[in-house]
């Protein structure tokens, strides 16, 4: 038996060695579903399974590293490196910039990310001239977001009275019209949005059999990690790839589902059975991970669920520490709390401050627990935070990497236009965006036309217009004959970013 099986318990093995059909494992907290999938993976390969039809699907990069790092470690990186695996945006982004052309779209179009979404909403409001009152940049873009994911276009709105009565009461009789105007926008910019890279995909499997057939018999073995978190998008797809072979898994628990607010749909991982009537069950019920008092609360808690997957986690850890639950009245109450505890137990055990993690579901609520601990002079440092690519200078650059790719990128186009500061004011990107809806073009085009309308730029901000955009057409030219790190380069000495930043020291 290979030496891997050998590190899995008997219920772990039994779902490793399943191959062909439909199945589900309930994996409960810490029973080791990460393992079970790697290992799964690497067991098909051996089994004779090409890499090339297997396609594993995660909710975070993360994971998806993680898992692609074991299963090199075990079967090498040349073989490894054929598996199609990712979070479903970024596997599903990869088939729409193959099959882009179906859809009416560029091979190179951008993705946008939550804050380009939102700031083309905050832009489309403007432009309407709507009440920001009652309309919302991040409440209209979350619900654009929601009526996508359930197949919700514009066109199909006022079929839904509720929704449209929904919006009555709420004073935004206009969200429709935003709606449209963003989803044209989109269009005209060549850009998809994160939710497009689900709905697109789906309609490209809908209305393509062609399409469709190719995929399905490219992945012949599909995995899915955190099923419970899917919504109904998601699923519509993995149903659509998963129907020719049904060599379908997935892995997850319906105890762990958080995310509804989302739009995760736990019904999915619920009717499994239903939808896949001849599936086999596996439960992965020890908890290798908690003490024995935590899972036995964990256990008390989840049993009062109506609606659950039956399933028993246990454990052979030791009872531990007894769990402590302490009711606050206000955040100041639990602020105080939190600090007064660690400064007992520090004092008491002689502990440093890094033998204490506090964990919390919002940004907002850390406010009051630094608070409470900046008073009594305990010193912290907050995890999480901005990531990389959401870094203001970050996003600049990317910003000058995706308009040099796409020009018709508006929102890459209106961030740096005048950035580093060139003189270019909201005043003239408003009358470029003038010509633009005349002219049909995208505002970056629309530099061209400018000295065709009587409209009252003056001359030096026409040459700054061009310089911006004859800048652009260089970089893309250095682009198209250079990989991305010497493009990236590039572009922060010719757009003077580097300097910029080095005068704001």
């Amino acid at each position: 038996m290979s030496d891997y099986l050998n590190e899995l318990n008997d219920d772990q093995k039994k779902a490793v060695l399943h191959k062909n059909g439909p199945l589900i494992v309930i994996a409960g907290a810490g029973s080791g579903k990460t393992r079970v999938l790697t290992y799964r993976i690497v067991h098909l390969i051996n089994e004779g399974v090409d890499p090339f039809n297997i396609l594993a699907l995660t909710f975070t990069n993360k994971a998806a590293k993680e898992m692609k790092k074991r299963i090199s470690q075990s079967v090498g990186d040349s073989i490894a490196k054929n598996i199609w695996m990712g979070t479903f945006h970024s596997v599903f982004a990869r088939i729409l910039r193959s099959e882009a052309s179906f859809i009416g779209y560029h091979t190179s179009f951008t993705i946008y990310d939550t804050q380009d979404s939102e700031r083309l909403v905050s832009n489309i409001i403007k432009e309407l001239k709507l009440n920001k009152d009652n309309y919302k940049a991040k409440q209209i873009r979350n619900r654009i977001s929601s009526l996508k994911n359930n197949f919700v276009s514009p066109e199909k709105y006022y079929t839904v009275p509720d929704l449209v009565e929904q919006d009555k009461i709420s004073k935004r009789e206009e969200f429709v019209t935003i709606y449209k105007r963003y989803n044209d926008r989109c269009f005209k910019a060549s850009a998809m949005d994160f939710d497009d890279l689900l709905l697109k995909t789906n309609e490209l499997l809908n209305k393509f059999p062609e399409i469709l057939s190719k995929y399905q018999d490219k992945f012949r073995y599909i995995m899915v990690d955190e099923y419970q978190d899917t919504n109904y998008s998601q699923y519509l797809i993995i149903k659509s790839l998963s129907d020719r072979y049904e060599n379908l898994c997935v892995v997850g628990d319906d105890s762990q589902s958080i995310y509804s607010f989302r739009g995760a749909n736990i019904d999915n991982i619920l009717n499994f059975k239903k939808h896949y009537p001849n599936c086999s069950t596996y439960k992965l019920e020890q908890n290798y991970r908690s003490s024995n008092n935590i899972v036995k609360c964990a256990n008390s808690l989840i049993k009062k669920n109506q609606f659950k997957l039956d399933k028993t986690i246990w454990t052979s850890n030791e009872d531990g520490d007894k769990i402590l639950v302490n009711k606050s009245q206000t955040d100041s109450d639990e602020g105080r709390f939190i600090a007064s505890s660690i400064f007992q137990e520090k004092n008491n055990e002689y502990l440093d401050n890094s033998s204490f993690a506090v964990l919390y579901r919002t940004n907002a609520q850390s406010r009051s627990i630094e608070d409470a601990l900046r008073k009594i002079n305990i010193e912290y440092q907050v995890f999480g935070g901005l990531s990389f690519y959401q870094r203001k200078e970050i996003k600049d650059v990317l910003a000058y990497l995706r308009l040099t790719q796409n020009q018709n990128d508006e929102e890459s186009f209106r961030r740096i236009i005048n950035f580093p500061p060139r003189g270019i004011g909201q005043t003239t990107i408003d009358k470029l965006t003038l010509i633009s809806e005349k002219e049909n073009l995208s505002l970056f085009d629309s530099i061209s036309k400018i000295k065709n309308y009587n409209i009252k730029i003056n001359s030096s901000t026409i040459d700054k217009l061009e310089n911006f955009q004859n800048l652009i057409l260089s970089l893309k030219v250095f682009s198209n004959n250079n990989n991305a790190l010497d493009t990236a380069t590039h572009i922060l000495n010719k757009s003077f970013i580097i300097n910029h930043y080095k005068d704001e020291g």
